[in-house]
């Protein structure tokens, strides 16, 4: 047993001398650049990646054209954890938006991020779902319930909603950010 911690300790000491060069690439890294490789998005879409050396942490710029939320720009978080593809990305909003199905914190909710997710499914598919919250906000699932329960109750007053607080404005007491598109 000590032999084999022996080796142990000095594989791990001849991979330091080595440096970052030779850094072991794990699943999740080999799995998310080949999802990105196959990624086409839309010119509503860009990636944005902050250390081009780490490709598991990068932000997802959408800027409707269509829908409620057209003229506005959301950026989502992405962080692929070590077990990706067998557990979800963790995707976030960084912005304080009104929407059903992203609440105050920025969570998302979308099944694909959660119960639903597969191992099959890809990057491609999370970015196509949350394409497709902004053009049907989806009242039967939320994490923001006030925005759910107006969009059910009063289409035209959720319209409002929306609009006033893409601009920075006020929805009841609460303040959001103005997300237009500059």
């Amino acid at each position: 047993m000590l032999k084999i911690w022996h080796m142990k300790q000095k594989q791990v000491a001849a991979d330091a001398a080595e440096g970052p060069a030779k850094r072991r690439v794990t699943a999740a890294q080999l799995r998310a650049q080949k999802d990105i490789t196959e990624i086409s998005l839309p010119s509503t879409m860009k990636m944005d990646f902050p250390d081009p050396d780490d490709i598991l942490n990068f932000t997802l710029t959408i800027e409707p054209d269509e829908g409620l939320y057209r003229g506005g720009s959301f950026e989502f978080t992405f962080a692929i954890g070590s077990q990706f593809p067998h557990e979800p990305p963790k995707v976030k909003c960084k912005q304080k938006i009104y929407h059903p199905n992203i609440d105050i914190e920025g969570n998302v909710c979308l099944n694909i991020l959660r119960e639903d997710w597969k191992p099959v499914l890809n990057l491609n598919a999370v970015i196509v779902g949350l394409q497709y919250l902004f053009l049907e906000p989806n009242p039967l699932d939320p994490l923001n319930k006030e925005a759910a329960e107006d969009l059910k109750n009063s289409k035209d007053m959720f319209a409002r909603n929306v609009r006033s607080s893409m601009q920075g404005g006020y929805v009841r007491s609460e303040r959001f950010d103005d997300v237009r598109k500059r």
